[in-house]
C-alpha cells in the first residue's frame, strides 16, 4: 500500500520527519524491521523493504537520538577500472580528501552502467561523508535512498541525463568535438569520419554532435559510412579504422571520441600501409598520458579530467558539512592540443 497520504494514528497528516517508530506504525511492522532497513540490513523481505523505503523518501527519517557519524570516507565508484582516465580521476578526488584528512574508498561496478540492488545496502552500512558516482546512473530508488540518509553524491561525466537535483560535474564535449573538427577542416580535410562511443554516453552523443555542427556550418555533408559506432575500446577503433580505410573513398582524416579509440586507428593506419599524419589525420578526444608518447603525438582535446574530480570532490564534501552548492551542474572547458598527427590532406 502507497505511504501517500497515510497518517499516524491519533494525529494529523504527517508534516515532517517521522522516528524509526513512526515509520514502523506506519507500515505496519516492528521498529527492529525499520531499523534494519535504515541500517543497510539485508535479512528483510523485499515488499516490506520496498514499502519502508517509499514511506522515507515520501515523509523523510529523523532519529530521536544523535545519529552516528558518518565515516571519514569518499567513496569512488567508477563502471569499470581499465586505464589512465581513472587514474586522473582518483588522483583528484585523493587531492581533496587528503585537505580534508578523508580515506577513499574506490567500488567497482564491473561494467554495469547501473549499480546492482546490493550496492545501496552496503553503501547505507558503511555510511561515508560522500559519494562520487563516476560515468555510471543511479536508479531513482538508489538516489532516494541516499538522499533520505543524508548522504549526499556527485556525478562525474555522468553517462546520461542526470536528474534535475543530482549534482553532476562534466565537460564541454560539444566544444571539444567542434572544435576537432573546424581543425580538420581549417587543414583542408572534407573527407572526416568519426568513431563515437557507446550510443547511450551522454558525453559522446555531445562530441558528436559539436563535429556535426562543424561539418554542416562549413557546408560539409556528413557521410553516413563515415560515422561507426564505438565503445571507446582501442579494438574498436581498429576494427573500425580497417573497414574505414578498405572504403572506395576513405576519409582522410578520423575523429574518435576518446584517445583509446585513436590507438586503434594508428594500427589500423599501421596495417594499411598509411603513415599518419602524411596519408590520415587523427584527432583523439581525453588528451591521457600516452596521447603525448605515441609515434607521431596525438592531436587531441584535452578533457580537464583531475579537475573535474576535485571540483566534485569539493562538492561532495560542502554537501556533507550541510552547505548549499552554488550551482549543481558544472561543465569545465575542454580544449584542443594540437601535436603531430595532423595535417593538410595530399592532393589527388
Amino acid at each position: 500500500m502507497s505511504s501517500a497520504g497515510m497518517s499516524l494514528p491519533g494525529d494529523g497528516p504527517a508534516t515532517g520527519p517521522l522516528t524509526t517508530a513512526e515509520i514502523a506504525a506506519h507500515a505496519g511492522v516492528s521498529v527492529a524491521t525499520v531499523s534494519k532497513v535504515i541500517n543497510g540490513r539485508a535479512d528483510v523481505a523485499r515488499g516490506t523493504r520496498a514499502q519502508i523505503e517509499e514511506i522515507i523518501r515520501a515523509h523523510g527519517h529523523r532519529r530521536r537520538k544523535r545519529a552516528a557519524r558518518p565515516a571519514a570516507v569518499l567513496e569512488l565508484v567508477f563502471r569499470q577500472i581499465r586505464d589512465s582516465y581513472h587514474i586522473e580521476i582518483i588522483k583528484g578526488v585523493q587531492q581533496v580528501a587528503r585537505e580534508h584528512r578523508l580515506a577513499v574508498v574506490l567500488s567497482e561496478l564491473q561494467g554495469r552502467l547501473t549499480p546492482g540492488r546490493g550496492w545501496v545496502e552496503d553503501v547505507l552500512f558503511r555510511r561515508p561523508a560522500g559519494i562520487i558516482e563516476v560515468y555510471s546512473v543511479l536508479t531513482d530508488s538508489q538516489s532516494g535512498q541516499l538522499r533520505s540518509r543524508g548522504i549526499p553524491f556527485v556525478l562525474v561525466d555522468p553517462n546520461g541525463e542526470p536528474a534535475h537535483a543530482s549534482p553532476s560535474v562534466g565537460a564541454t564535449n560539444w566544444n571539444g568535438g567542434l572544435s576537432a573538427a573546424r581543425h580538420l577542416l581549417g587543414l583542408g580535410h572534407r573527407r572526416i569520419a568519426v568513431i563515437t562511443g557507446p550510443e547511450n554516453a551522454l558525453a559522446s552523443r555531445a562530441r558528436v554532435d559539436g563535429y556535426r555542427t562543424a561539418m554542416e556550418t562549413a557546408g560539409v555533408p556528413v557521410d553516413p559510412a563515415f560515422v561507426r559506432l564505438g565503445d571507446y575500446r582501442a579494438e574498436d577503433g581498429l576494427r573500425h579504422g580497417r573497414e574505414l580505410l578498405r572504403l572506395p573513398a576513405p576519409p582522410t582524416a578520423i575523429f574518435t571520441c576518446n584517445d583509446a579509440l585513436a590507438l586503434g586507428v594508428y594500427q589500423a593506419a599501421a596495417e594499411a600501409g598509411l603513415r599518419i599524419p602524411e596519408d590520415l589525420s587523427v584527432v583523439g578526444f581525453d588528451d591521457l598520458r600516452p596521447a603525448q608518447w605515441t609515434v607521431p603525438p596525438l592531436t587531441t582535446v584535452h578533457q580537464p579530467l583531475t579537475e573535474m574530480a576535485v571540483t566534485a570532490a569539493a562538492m561532495a564534501v560542502k554537501l556533507a558539512q550541510g552547505q548549499p552548492l552554488a550551482q549543481t551542474r558544472v561543465e569545465l572547458p575542454t580544449e584542443l592540443v594540437v601535436r603531430g598527427s595532423t595535417m593538410p590532406p595530399r592532393r589527388p
